[in-house]
């Protein structure tokens, strides 16, 4: 390489060193987690990806999965972020229940709707919030692998789900035992032990536990020792911990995270979009776009929070010291957007400094560098133009788990259904079809403007 080329090269690379220095915030560092006395077998990375075309998902497990929060979280995701998919999505959440549990009435309650992808999450109250036993993993074991083989039976791939960490000692476990080190290491041994599951019976593994106790680790040197990520009783996790599970089972998926990418040359000032969206007008060196594709966002403006089932999705407004109910400290804590949430802008052959990007009535200041190395609009700006018919969609999805936990346990395993189940399950599902609807009602293309302008 020529001296002079190899001089702007070496300067090119030193001007976005220096530009992502000054305009980004540290990242977090993804470091192991440190229990004494557990070693985690190694999880690969997930060998297909394991969500299809037309998919109906059943999110199976116990009260963390009947919060309906993570479960909130995967189902907006797979609406609006990979619509191409067309997924639907049933949550099956049950307070207190074991492996077994789920066995004994998976026939009833999920097999009946013919799901084609399932995911559990169970193994907080498998391991009896004691020190692990051999005894406990031998239960644990056998239970799991029943339910994995009878949703293979019926068809359905799974992704086998490992339990999370707990914080502090469940107070309204009167036979709880042992310390809370004591408690994550056998919760750490039944994710060794899901894994292995998962790996003879050819199921995909959604590694919950590791990053979760990582993200705890990381969140109290970050934000105080008040930090919760398995929530403030210990073990039902609030919005943070939900979000790392929610990135836990999509990245398990095999989702590559590209939401799209707009390429900007200001040269004829000429703008490209990938699939999922449109150019609708170019005007100097602003540009319309419709978009069928949504980022995912962190929070939401107050004002644009419907009311609707709880717990609320996180507002932009909260203040420092939340942030155990807060998706926007998940995101910091992994990699989210990185991995699952790319909206790209790339800007070519700029001439300026630096440049202002306007996204809808929010803006930001980038280096000629960044641009052209691209930046990541979801990250980026934190308040979208897509805010206000993402909360439309959520508050939907919202109202439609809300149903299926009344569904199945007050219905089916109520008086009607004791009565007639075949009944109960039609007049339900008639009316789950609405919520279904109201869903694919508030999906709709959001039409917005970037503009790129130099900074003065």
């Amino acid at each position: 390489m020529p001296l002079a080329m190899r001089s702007k090269l070496l300067l090119w690379i030193l001007g976005l060193s220096l530009g992502l220095i000054a305009c980004q915030a540290p990242r977090a560092v993804f470091q192991e987690p440190t229990l004494p006395g557990y070693v985690p077998l190694p999880a690969p990375p997930p060998s297909r990806t394991w969500l299809q075309p037309g998919d109906r998902l059943a999110i199976c497990g116990d009260s963390i999965t009947e919060q309906r929060m993570y479960s909130r979280l995967i189902e907006d995701y797979l609406t609006v972020c990979v619509p191409q998919y067309r997924v639907s999505v049933r949550q099956f959440g049950w307070s207190g229940e074991r492996a077994l549990g789920f066995l004994q009435r998976m026939t009833n309650d999920c097999l009946r709707f013919q799901p084609t992808l399932a995911t559990t999450c169970y193994g907080m109250n498998d391991h009896e919030y004691r020190p692990y036993e051999e005894r406990i993993g031998r239960t644990y074991v056998e239970n799991l692998t029943a339910v994995v083989r009878a949703f293979q039976g019926h068809g359905a791939r799974v992704i086998v789900g490992s339990p999370g960490c707990v914080g502090k000692m469940p107070h309204w476990v009167k036979s709880a035992s042992g310390t809370v080190e004591d408690l994550n290491r056998s919760l750490g041994t039944l994710r060794n032990l899901a894994l292995e599951v998962a790996q003879r019976e050819g199921a995909g593994f959604a590694d919950v536990f590791l990053p979760m106790l990582r993200a705890g680790d990381l969140g109290r040197s970050r934000f105080g020792t008040n930090f919760m990520i398995a929530g403030t009783d210990g073990v039902h996790p609030d919005w943070a911990g939900h979000g790392v599970m929610a990135y836990a089972f999509l990245k398990a998926m095999g989702l590559d995270g590209h939401i799209g990418t707009f390429t900007v040359d200001l040269s004829d000032n000429s703008i490209r979009v990938s699939p999922g969206h449109e150019v609708v007008s170019s005007v100097a060196r602003t540009f319309t776009i419709r978009s069928h594709r949504y980022p995912f966002p962190a929070c939401l403006p107050q004002e644009m929070i419907p009311e609707g089932p709880r717990p609320a999705y996180p507002a932009c407004e909260m203040p420092p010291g939340n942030e155990t109910a807060s998706l926007r400290a998940a995101f910091e804590l992994v990699p989210f957007h990185r991995e699952l949430n790319r909206l790209m802008l790339v800007v070519k052959n700029g001439t300026a400094d630096c440049y202002r990007v306007r996204w809808g009535s929010a803006s930001k200041v980038f280096t000629t560098a960044q641009l052209a190395h691209g930046i990541n609009l979801a990250e980026e700006f934190e308040v979208t133009p897509f805010a206000a018919a993402f909360a439309r969609v959520d508050a939907a999805v919202a109202a439609k788990q809300a149903f299926e936990t009344r569904q199945v346990k007050q219905i089916f395993h109520g008086p009607e259904g004791r009565a007639d189940m075949e009944k109960a399950v039609r007049e339900t599902e008639a009316e789950r079809e609405r919520l279904v609807q109201a869903i694919r009602a508030a999906f709709v293309p959001v039409t917005h403007t970037l503009s790129i302008l130099p900074a003065g």
